[in-house]
């Protein structure tokens, strides 16, 4: 198969749009960076990466393991138990997190909105952008809004939300400095959260259709947490695939799959390869 040409704002990305127009996850990809791309200075000047890709070869396929004996399975099933052990420790983790909120008094919470809005004013004054800052409290749930908006709100939002994560966990730090309970910060800009969330979405369920139609696991890129609990919770209740995180931060990201009782279509049938049978 000869190469084609892929274009977006980063490498990773670009690898994403090759792996959902062939098909294949990120390991079965034969790619070239042919420029590296940058993001030029305060978003101005930009210039998107280039890679060609194509479906690795037979050849260059990696060789089929070789036949297991009955003896070995047994082995293999008993240092499997381990992994086990992992998965269950993700759920106490959660509980944890389960506790009784004491709700913060509406006066604290008032004096809490000005010391985030007071940081973030000395913040934007150093960095010579007028921005109008809005603040909210939720007592019940111990939450503060932060809403930004000025001429060109680009910039506060950065490449995939990172500036706007950024500024998001400096809020947190200045605000829950000797703070008894935690304060959850939300920091939002022309609604970017909500565009975020419905593009996540979006992509989620056009994931799950080209697992569904090829049977075949599909890796996305890295995201942060809350963007991998999004694909997630999207996919929850779909009885066809279901899905997993893998990896290291800041590269962990969320592994698409055909559930192993996943109903066969009657009309449509699909062989590993994607072709129809």
């Amino acid at each position: 198969m000869d190469f084609e040409n892929f274009s977006a704002k980063n490498v990773s990305d670009a690898i994403t749009e090759a792996c959902t127009k062939f098909g294949v996850p990120s390991d079965q990809l034969d790619y070239e960076v042919v420029e590296e791309g940058s993001n030029g200075f305060l978003g101005f000047a930009s210039k998107n990466a280039v890679i060609k890709a194509r479906i690795k070869s037979e050849e260059s396929a990696p060789a089929a393991p070789a036949p297991v004996k009955e003896s070995e399975i047994k082995v293999e099933k008993t240092e499997k138990a381990e992994p086990k052990a992992e998965v269950k420790e993700e759920p106490k983790a959660e509980k944890k997190e389960e506790k009784k909120i004491n709700p913060v008094s509406e006066e604290h919470g008032q004096e809490l909105c000005v010391r985030a809005k007071d940081f973030l004013t000395q913040v934007f004054h150093a960095m010579d952008i007028a921005v109008v800052i809005e603040t909210s409290f939720d007592t019940t749930e111990n939450s503060m809004d932060v809403n930004l908006s000025g001429s060109d709100m680009g910039i506060m939002i950065g490449k995939r939300g990172q500036t706007l994560d950024s500024i998001q966990y400096l809020v947190s730090l200045v605000v829950n400095k000797g703070e008894e309970e935690y304060i959850r910060i939300k920091v939002d800009t022309e609604n970017y959260r909500q565009r975020r969330k419905e593009t996540l979405e979006n992509l989620a369920k056009n994931i799950a259709f080209k697992v569904k139609r090829t049977r075949r696991n599909f890796a996305l890129e890295a995201m942060n947490p809350y963007e991998r609990r999004i694909i997630h919770s999207a996919l929850q209740n779909d009885k066809y695939v279901e899905t997993y995180s893998e990896g290291a931060e800041p590269y962990r990201h969320v592994v698409v799959k055909i559930r192993d009782d996943a109903p066969m279509d009657r009309e449509r049938r699909y062989d590993r390869r994607g072709s129809r049978r």
